[in-house]
């Protein structure tokens, strides 16, 4: 996968993408990764980006110019990559939209600050918009890292383990489910049995059943768009009971 990021302010990328998984998806030949200031492209000797909105306002508006130059210029004659705007008023990002956009061959994310951008870039050059919650930050900068982050991960080969990514949260439609490690006893504080018994259909099913019991208790909306057994609906209702009683 190739990611493309245009920001004014390349250097808060090196960290992040010199570190960690990142880096070593990129020794790997994974991912690509690649930070363009698009100040380069805006094409005027001033080096100006941004300019006052048309009709009033607080605040400045980037310009069409330098963004439509710099997606030209970095995607060449290369098939239409997805083209990502990092904005506040975009799709919430959720664990089914990295693993959609990790299907991807190409990616670009465009990275703002200032009050806004021109509505011509919208509406003729991304693809996707796309938030990280609701609140504004001062750019798209950190959004577009937790982005990239959350999509080279479920690149084939980056993590240790490719079964990793199937059991985290959200993506199997639940929160996932305790974990537990050596010591077993550790100031008197044990790991459940189950997990020491070696009996691996015991385990499973009581991963499943604490994954259940987790999501009841702290997202229950993700519940809606699960779907359940018997058993494990009848595990929720005597749950609903005991909290109601």
């Amino acid at each position: 996968m190739n990611i493309h990021v245009l920001s004014l302010f390349p250097e808060m990328f090196e960290g992040v993408f010199g570190s960690s998984i990142l880096k070593k998806a990129q020794e790997k030949n994974a991912v690509s990764l690649e930070v363009t200031n698009f100040r380069l492209y805006s094409g005027n000797k001033h080096s100006q980006v941004d300019d006052y909105p048309y009709g009033g306002g607080a605040g400045m508006v980037l310009k069409p110019e330098p963004l439509f130059q710099a997606v030209e210029a970095i995607t060449g004659d290369s098939k239409k990559p997805r083209i990502i705007l990092m904005c506040p008023q975009g799709e919430r990002f959720t664990q089914a939209k990295a693993e959609e956009l990790a299907t991807e061959e190409e990616l670009v994310f465009l990275c703002g600050h200032y009050e806004g951008y021109d509505e011509r870039i919208r509406q003729h050059l991304v693809t996707d918009e796309i938030s990280i919650g609701d609140f504004v930050l001062t750019g798209g900068e950190l959004g577009a890292m937790t982005v990239i982050d959350s999509v080279v991960r479920l690149l084939p080969g980056v993590l240790g383990n490719d079964d990793s990514p199937v059991q985290d949260s959200f993506s199997t439609g639940l929160l996932e489910h305790p974990h537990y490690t050596r010591p077993a006893d550790f100031n008197g504080l044990k790991v459940p049995d189950v997990l020491l018994s070696g009996n691996h259909a015991h385990i499973e099913r009581w991963r499943r059943e604490q994954s259940l019991f987790r999501t009841w208790s702290r997202r229950p909306d993700l519940l809606s768009n699960t779907e359940l057994s018997s058993a494990e609906q009848k595990l929720i209702d005597q749950w609903e009971k005991e909290k109601n009683d």
